[in-house]
């Protein structure tokens, strides 16, 4: 017991010190980007100290909790679909219902897919697998959400004009968004696409990487890989489909009025 803690201790502390390397080059990095005036030296140390914290506090979940069962891989999963919600909306900020909308948008897409996966056992219950893959999956809707409603906004605030035109003619509020609604849904699929094209020339993903060092078979680390990214596309699609849909919905008003318009800072920017 005394060398297991020992052991774990050292990995630890090694583990420390290679994050310590590894924030040096970061900040290496951020100080070049200052050099050409593009100061993100505040942000990158919170969200590099906020990583590492994070990340420590949930590898100590997951020592306590590898062997727990289903309800509790899924309540982990829940918790992190709501962080993942509370991120993407500050994507909205100043219209109501942001958080509500990424929580459906994210939670219908991934919630969806995992769901499908656990029931065509694609992916064990076990929680040592559940949380990790369905991280991934979550992760990429929450990308996926941020993208869909930022791509949204920004076209219906570089097209008030048309829009409101169409709806002086009697068009649908529906009809006169439709080509933006598209757009946000695009904006969300694009990364997802190119990493579905790129997989296996550009990258060898964690999870096929994972297994092929655990000692499975090379060939179905592969294909598992590629289930898992193709299952995060899905979760990308359903997840930016509706998130520009409940969006479109509180746009306008019940008179059929568009709701959604730029700020003095955005008018004169």
């Amino acid at each position: 017991m005394a060398e297991l803690q020992n052991s774990i201790g050292n990995d630890v502390l090694m583990g420390l010190a290679q994050a310590v390397g590894a924030i040096a080059l970061c900040a290496a990095v951020v100080a070049l980007c200052g050099w050409q005036s593009v100061h993100v030296e505040r942000e990158a140390a919170v969200s590099m100290v906020r990583g590492l914290v994070q990340m420590v506090l949930v590898g100590a979940v997951l020592a306590l909790l590898l062997s727990g069962s289903l309800p509790i891989g899924s309540l982990i999963l829940l918790m992190m679909t709501i962080a993942a919600a509370f991120t993407a909306a500050r994507r909205l900020k100043g219209m109501s219902g942001a958080l509500p909308l990424c929580f459906w948008s994210i939670g219908g897409g991934a919630g969806t897919i995992i769901a499908v996966m656990l029931v065509t056992r694609s992916l064990q219950p076990d929680i040592s697998i559940l949380v990790p893959v369905g991280s991934m999956i979550i992760a990429n809707a929450m990308n996926a959400c941020a993208q869909a409603i930022e791509r949204f906004r920004a076209e219906i605030l570089a097209h008030v004009g048309q829009i409101e035109a169409g709806l002086s003619l009697g068009a649908e509020p529906s009809i006169t968004v439709a080509t933006y609604l598209q757009s946000g849904v695009y904006a969300s699929l694009l990364p997802r696409l190119d990493m579905m094209k790129s997989l296996g020339l550009v990258w060898i993903p964690g999870v096929m990487a994972g297994m092929v060092v655990s000692g499975a078979n090379p060939v179905y680390a592969a294909i598992y890989q590629f289930i898992v990214v193709a299952m995060i596309l899905a979760a990308s699609g359903i997840t930016g489909l509706v998130a520009v849909v409940l969006m479109r919905a509180q746009v306008f008003s019940a008179a059929a009025q568009l709701t959604l318009r730029p700020t003095e800072t955005q008018r004169t920017g």
